[in-house]
Formats: C-alpha cells, structure tokens, sequence
C-alpha cells in the first residue's frame, strides 16, 4: 500500500511532470497572496468604517472636547468651520476622501495633525512591541519544548500553570509588580521613561533618526546610550512579552507533543537517534508553524496591552498618547490612534499569512 501512494523520486519524475508540479505550487501561492493582499482593503474599511461611527455616538468632537469651556456661539462657529453639522452621510464621505489622501484630521486639545502625532510617538510603541514580541519569544518557545519534554510530570504542570497565570494576569498589574521589585526595592532598573534626558536628546538630535532609540544607538554606535535604552526597555518589555509568552508556551507545547508522537518521530526513536535530536531537529521546526499563524493576532493584543503598559511606564507612545486624548475627550485623536492601530493590525496579519504560507505549502490550499 506504502508502494503505491509514494512520491516518484527525483531520478524517475519525468521533467514536464515535475515543471507542471512546481507551476501549480508557484501559481498557488501567488493567487494567495492575491486574495490575502485584496482581503486588507475590505478589513480598513470596516474597521475604519466602526471607529467612525462608534465615535459619532458620542456627538460631534468639537462639543465633546470643548463643550462647557467656551461660549455656545463660539462653539457653534467651531462646529461649522469643522463640518459637523452638515448630514452623517456627508460628513462619512468626507472623512473616507481624507483618509485616502493621507489626511487624518487635526488633534482638538492641542491643535497638530493627527499624522504628524502618529510619526511622532508611532515608533515608540513599534519599539515597545518589537521588544515585548522578543521577550515572548524568548521565553515561550524554550518553556514549552521543557513542558513537551517533561510531559504529564510536574516541571510541565508547574509550566503550564505559570502561562495560565500570565496571560490571565492583567498587564498594568504584572508592571506595577516588577516596578515595585526591580526598581523600588532592587533598585535595579529605571521605574518610568524610554531612556534618561540626555540619552533622548542624543537620540532625538541624530541626523534621520528612525525613532527606535536602540537602533539609532547602534547606528550612531554610542553604546552608553544603548545601555541606558536597553535598562529603561527591560521591565516595559517583560510586562506585555510575558502576556503573550504564555500562549507560545501553550502552542509549542501542545504541537511539539503531536508532532513527537508522528511515525517519521517514531521511526527515528527505532534507529537509535536520540530524543534531544529529535525534538530540536526534526520536531521543532513543525511544532513552530502555529505561532507565526497565531503571531499576527498575538501582535494585535500587544498594542492593545500597549496602552496600559505605556501609561503604567510612562512609555511615551501611541498608547500613552491614547490615554491622554481620551482623558482630554479628543475623539479626533483618538479616531486617528485606532484607525492606524487598525491599519498595523491587518498588514501584520497579512505579512504573517505569507510568512505561514512560505514555511507551509499546506497553507496556500
């Protein structure tokens, strides 16, 4: 039965049939591509399409921000100049023309367009998020390959219990907590900022800075500055890495012990190959596969923990930002943040679909 069903070696494949192979697996994975790629301009435009009219239920922004603090006539006068009185439809149409042209709007506390306020503190949260994605690596694939190899036995149960307990623990919980024992009691690390006031205005003075401060410190090759960065990332980082770090743990976990019990696996273990070797060389790789399709939606929970990690850290990003506007009821910020949280969100998930689909054939079908 084996006989029948196995694939003609390399040596046999007659040449067309070969070609005709590798047109349908190239002709397939650009057609998914295709499809992925047209599937982000329906996902934008509902989701900008939600934050829209979410926001309008609270009324026009000008009243929202500004109601109370100005005479009605000069509100008003606000209102019309910014166009919230004309009809929803209209003012709908509008801002979609807008957005196309790249224009976001104007921030109402303190009067600066919305994109400019978005490269401003956009990198930082991108920062944060390349660092806390790190951690979770870090610490996720290696706990759940100790958690397969020591399956059902106590090291496992303990592992297991710990990513229960992180992902369920709020973030802004799990930071304060570190603060509290690595910089209030150790006095370890910093307890608030991206980096001390010299080091920004280091960073912030280099000729086309990126933004992501350690990049520019390597860049410029200031290794001070790049441990001072480094100091001031570390508790940010464990607190919202640690968040998703127990769903990697989980996943790797989990396929690791499928993909042990597989008969290539069970083959190896026949002929002697050791079990270090099987689990590192032969089962890793596959039990990987679920993270990068699991990692665009990991992504999304981590800018979403951004807000309470900045705010709690004083992290000076889109996040912290968030919590400001909101505060200050500047829907027209606010909408701008989630509209580019919205658009980072369905790229990311793109990108990790054709990241899967190059790792996995199986995906493109």
């Amino acid at each position: 039965m084996t006989a029948m069903v196995e694939a003609p070696s390399a040596s046999t494949e007659p040449v067309g049939a070969a070609s005709a192979r590798a047109a349908k697996s190239s002709g397939g994975l650009g057609k998914y591509i295709l499809i992925r790629f047209l599937l982000i301009f329906p996902t934008i435009f509902i989701l900008v399409s939600m934050v829209f009219f979410l926001m309008r239920l609270t009324g026009d922004p000008i009243t929202a921000a500004q109601g109370g603090r100005l005479p009605q006539e000069q509100l008003d006068k606000l209102i019309h100049d910014a166009g919230y009185d004309r009809p929803l439809a209209v003012q709908y149409a509008d801002y979609l023309g807008r957005i196309l042209r790249g224009d976001l709007g104007t921030t109402i506390s303190d009067n600066r367009p919305v994109t400019s306020m978005l490269a401003t503190f956009g990198t930082a949260t991108l920062e944060l998020t390349i660092n806390a994605l790190v951690v979770a690596l870090l610490v996720g694939i290696p706990l759940g390959m100790l958690a397969a190899k020591h399956r059902d036995k106590t090291p496992d149960a303990l592992l297991r219990f710990l990513a229960i307990l992180g992902y369920a623990t709020p973030v802004f919980f799990v930071g304060l907590l570190l603060k509290l024992v690595f910089s209030v009691w150790l006095g370890w690390l910093p307890v608030a900022g991206r980096a001390s006031t010299g080091t920004e205005l280091a960073m912030t003075s280099l000729a086309a800075p990126s933004g992501i401060y350690w990049l520019d410190a390597l860049r410029s090759g200031n290794m001070e500055a790049f441990q001072d960065i480094v100091k001031h990332a570390v508790l940010p980082a464990l607190a919202l890495g640690l968040l998703t770090a127990g769903v990697f743990l989980r996943l790797v976990r989990t396929n690791l012990i499928g993909t042990l019990s597989r008969d290539y696996v069970e083959a190896g273990r026949s002929r002697g190959v050791s079990e270090y070797r099987l689990t590192t060389k032969h089962a890793y790789k596959p039990a990987l596969i679920p993270i990068i399709t699991v990692m665009g939606l990991q992504i999304a929970l981590m800018l979403g923990g951004a807000v309470l990690t900045e705010t709690t850290f004083e992290w000076k990003g889109l996040g912290f930002q968030l919590a400001q506007y909101l505060t200050a009821r500047d829907f027209v910020a606010v909408q701008g943040i989630v509209v580019m949280l919205a658009i980072i969100v369905a790229v990311t998930n793109f990108v990790v679909d054709i990241v899967a689909a190059l790792i996995d054939p199986r995906v493109r079908y």
